[in-house]
């Protein structure tokens, strides 16, 4: 360790690098393409940041406290890429919710819009946009269904049935 990061350290100012989603413990990090291709362009803008922190900063504390946190990232990223299992979702039966599938769901009994779902990897879930993680409880519910089967999704609200009307895989 640098004298300089241990400096850094005791001046009570620590380094903490964010955390990454987590993967569940024995889990394999599959990916969609799409995911792959986002933490590829997440390593690239971190790799600009790095380069523009070691020229541009001119107070030597802040660089080195930028550099430790940006290498700290990289690293985490660099991880994630290197255990990312890419999935042929050409390889999908058509029929059956599987890892990367799009599937949209209606609701009987609360009488709200269908809503459509897609099974990502963890790094590429983002509930707003409607893609979640496999390891979501949702997910795991849905995996090995087909159209016409019903899941129940326990809520604060209640128990709320929901039937699968569509499923279909984006390249």
């Amino acid at each position: 360790m640098s004298r300089a990061f241990l400096k850094n350290e005791s001046a009570g100012d620590p380094v903490v690098i964010p955390a990454r989603a987590p993967l569940p413990a024995g889990s394999v990090n599959y990916v969609t393409p799409r995911g792959l291709a986002m933490l590829r362009d997440e390593f690239e803008k971190l790799e600009k940041e790095h380069a523009l922190a070691q020229t541009q900063l001119t107070d030597e504390n802040e660089r080195t406290r930028q550099l430790a946190l940006l290498n700290g990232q990289i690293a985490a990223l660099n991880q994630r890429i290197a255990t990312a299992k890419v999935v042929n979702m050409q390889d999908h039966p058509l029929d059956e919710v599987r890892f990367g599938a799009t599937v949209t769901l209606s609701s009987q009994s609360t009488g709200k819009a269908d809503q459509q779902l897609t099974i990502v990897g963890v790094d590429e879930a983002d509930a707003i946009h409607g893609r979640i993680a496999f390891p979501a409880p949702i997910a795991r519910l849905l995996l090995g269904k087909k159209v016409g089967d019903f899941i129940t999704l326990r809520t604060p609200r209640g128990e709320n049935a929901l039937e699968i009307t569509s499923i279909y895989y984006n390249d």
